[in-house]
């Protein structure tokens, strides 16, 4: 698909982790020379698969998981901005919260957005068990019908 780059976004699917943290940091950058649109994206999952993920601050009063990830995506994005403030376009950023199975949602939100790149941090909370089954970053690059690059975090900074 050819691009316009007036409008193609680049499109950063989070969990909230370091690894994303550092993603969202280098897309930020890159969009700021690209004069591209960020997109950031967290798909709720079912916290069957991983218990405490949306953790409830007040568990007297529960919250619709839903708006706890809203709370989560507005903490992660504005704790970023606040460290980063010369990357203007992190507060800036369109922002995209979908319930389902991570992998088929970033997937479809690339078909249906176009974007001209997909950047995602590697290792996020799933840790090795996944990585060695094929983690979900992996299955993103596999079928992602855009560009997708992979951020590692660095390892001395875990």
């Amino acid at each position: 698909m050819a691009h316009n780059a007036a409008t193609s976004t680049i499109l950063v699917p989070v969990d909230f982790s370091a690894h994303s943290e550092e993603a969202l940091l280098f897309a930020a950058e890159l969009a700021t020379r690209l004069n591209a649109p960020l997109v950031i994206l967290h798909v709720i999952h079912d916290p069957g698969e991983s218990p405490g993920y949306y953790s409830q601050k007040d568990p007297k009063h529960p919250q619709r998981i839903a708006d706890v990830a809203a709370e989560m995506m507005t903490e992660f994005i504005n704790r970023i901005a606040k460290a980063h403030p010369e990357l203007d376009n992190i507060p800036q950023a369109q922002t995209k919260l979908i319930t389902g199975l991570p992998v088929t949602r970033i997937l479809e939100v690339a078909e249906q957005s176009d974007p001209q790149m997909v950047i995602m941090g590697s290792k996020g909370r799933t840790g090795l068990a996944h990585l060695l089954l094929g983690s979900k970053a992996e299955q993103v690059v596999r079928l992602c019908p855009s560009p997708v690059t992979i951020i590692k975090k660095k390892e001395s900074e875990e």
